[in-house]
């Protein structure tokens, strides 16, 4: 007998807390740095173009999954092809979740550390170096495992409410203010003088500066941005009731994630631009270019708040999938409290996510591949298990489920699926797995 499940009260709902999945460090975070080193503009389009011909594609396969079936992603595998070896889809899911969560966290208690620092005011100073500011922040133990334990208790708490009267609601307010202060921010970068060559960096194409890494940087990307390839939205969508247009709500979470990327690029570059920054910054772009160049604003104290608290709505946000599609997997038959599930999976989270917090400092002469345990970790999620994942959901859709189901969860509620299906199953058949293919081989060294 199915077990009676939370449910998003509303399609809006839904849209926003999908968003805000997808809406996180991918997009805040690691898409400027990532678009910086990889030469602007032309980075953009590909992702662009990336993300609406393979993570749009993907992101409406992973919904039908999880409506299709009703259940979440490791149930959702066992109906819709029982007795099979796809349930280790979402078990891959789960694990990767897990594996990613041990380093979001870690930046998400950076982003956590920098918002309390922010607002009395004590990140800007005269002097200051936000170079050794960061590395102060990074390097000590009992900060970053402090920001990493409130990170994981706040997600936890908004967990334990469930999907309704957690997730969705905490989604809710969000959304809205992460635009709102996005808007503002991208207001005052384009009024700046020379702001405008940062605008061309970022929308003007140079296809010189595009390289094989870049293509599988936007490949990836597109993939980290959206939160597909783990069955996180499979998960989601389990809780929506049929009355919703899947392809619309995919294309909406689709736009607002792009219109988002856009917004940080226009966030960013040109106030990097008009104080003379280099946009290949790396990682520390926000944590050490932005508190320099919010420094030399009137009122940079206030914009500089205004961003790391987007930062942590979005980071925020995009956890929440990451530790639903856990708690989901381990109650989905009823017989374990949600609230137990949920607590005792943060605490392993949290302990798990402890090496990379310290990656840093105490064990920063820990590599692995010759990499951090943070970076070793954010490598072989992104690059690796991501791609990997999305390309078996490729394959589970097209070759493995019931395909009067697929293309009635397309079609419903949508004048316009009929006309579209044939063009999506084209790029699930064809185009989506061709291309993970070739870049998941660029990235194992075989091309």
């Amino acid at each position: 007998m199915d077990v009676k499940k939370d449910q998003w009260t509303s399609k809006i709902g839904f849209i926003l807390a999908s968003a805000g999945a997808a809406i996180g460090l991918g997009a805040i975070w690691k898409f400027p740095y990532v678009t910086g080193m990889s030469g602007g503009g032309a980075f953009f389009l590909l992702f662009v173009v990336f993300t609406i011909l393979i993570g749009l594609p993907l992101l409406i396969s992973e919904f039908i999954i999880g409506r299709g079936s009703g259940k979440e992603a490791v149930s959702a595998y066992k109906k819709l092809a029982p007795d099979s070896l796809w349930v280790w889809v979402g078990r891959l899911g789960v694990l990767g979740c897990f594996l990613l969560l041990s380093f979001y966290s870690v930046v998400g208690g950076w982003v956590l550390v920098y918002s309390g620092l922010s607002i009395p005011g004590n990140i800007i100073a005269e002097g200051a170096s936000y170079l050794d500011l960061f590395g102060s922040i990074i390097g000590t133990p009992w900060i970053t495992i402090l920001g990493l334990l409130i990170f994981s208790l706040i997600n936890v708490l908004i967990i334990s409410l469930g999907v309704s009267n957690g997730i969705e609601k905490a989604n809710k307010y969000m959304m809205p203010l992460l635009f709102i202060f996005f808007i503002i921010l991208v207001v005052r970068a384009l009024t700046l003088e020379g702001a405008l060559e940062g605008v061309k960096f970022f929308l003007s194409p140079d296809f010189s500066k595009i390289t094989g890494e870049a293509i599988l940087y936007a490949l990836g990307q597109s993939f980290f941005s959206l939160a597909v390839g783990f069955s996180c939205m499979v998960t989601y969508s389990s809780y929506l009731k049929k009355d919703v247009s899947l392809t619309s709500s995919a294309s909406a979470v689709v736009g607002m994630n792009i219109f988002v990327s856009l917004l940080a690029g226009l966030a960013i570059f040109p106030v990097v631009f008009a104080f003379g920054y280099e946009p290949a910054e790396g990682p520390g772009l926000l944590f050490i270019v932005l508190p320099s160049v919010f420094s030399q604003l009137p009122f940079g104290e206030i914009f500089l708040c205004l961003f790391l608290l987007l930062f942590l709505f979005a980071t925020l946000t995009s956890s929440f999938s990451l530790y639903e599609i856990i708690v989901a997997s381990f109650t989905a038959n009823g017989k374990r409290s949600r609230s137990k599930v949920t607590w005792i999976s943060g605490l392993i989270i949290f302990l798990a996510a402890i090496p990379a917090a310290l990656s840093s400092s105490s064990l920063s002469d820990l590599l692995i591949f010759g990499k951090s345990i943070f970076d070793a970790t954010d490598f072989l999620v992104s690059n690796i298990m991501l791609p990997f994942g999305s390309l078996l959901i490729s394959f589970f859709i097209i070759y493995s489920a019931d395909k009067s189901l697929v293309k009635h969860e397309f079609e419903l509620n949508s004048t316009a699926a009929p006309r579209l299906y044939p063009a999506w199953r084209f790029l699930m058949t064809c185009v989506a797995p061709i291309t993970i293919i070739v870049v998941f081989l660029n990235t194992l060294g075989v091309l």
